[in-house]
């Protein structure tokens, strides 16, 4: 069985909020994205990462590009350099992308399907819509105090 996890970050990927936000903004986003009509609501994850990590589109992801010369990536390149970050904790995301030789963060290269680093996550698991709104996501943020973004993963 696969699912569908659509995930809420902060667009500054080390921002972590207190409780009391992160439970507003997860509340916000349990009302946008209730289960299916008579079914049982969906579960929401609110998680706080010790370091950072990475919040993938999973089977979703069809390409990654370069920010600087939009050239494609190849995603061997990417996996290699996720590896190496995530044994040392993620303790930087700069990165000399292979394409143009200039450096950039590997929360700036364009993926196609969206992913992202956070220290902090809001995963609604199989919910029944794909996106918020840019609305709806400016009233997540205003609840949690941060900008946002989002993240569809499919596991």
């Amino acid at each position: 069985m696969s699912d569908d996890v659509l995930s809420v970050i902060p667009t500054d990927p080390y921002w972590q909020p207190d409780r009391a936000a992160a439970d507003r903004a997860a509340a916000i986003a349990a009302e946008l994205a209730p289960g299916p009509p008579g079914g049982v609501a969906v579960q929401i994850d609110i998680t706080w990462h010790d370091t950072l990590t990475l919040v993938d589109c999973g089977a979703n992801l069809e390409k990654i590009s370069c920010p600087l010369c939009r050239t494609p990536i190849d995603t061997e390149w990417w996996a290699d350099q996720i590896g190496v970050r995530h044994d040392d904790g993620y303790t930087t995301l700069v990165v000399e992308v292979p394409c143009c030789g200039g450096t950039t963060s590997l929360d700036d290269l364009d993926y196609h399907w969206p992913c992202g680093f956070a220290r902090f996550e809001i995963a609604i698991w199989n919910p029944e819509r794909t996106w918020f709104s840019d609305e709806e996501l400016a009233t997540i943020a205003n609840a949690l105090g941060n900008p946002v973004r989002q993240i569809r993963a499919h596991i």
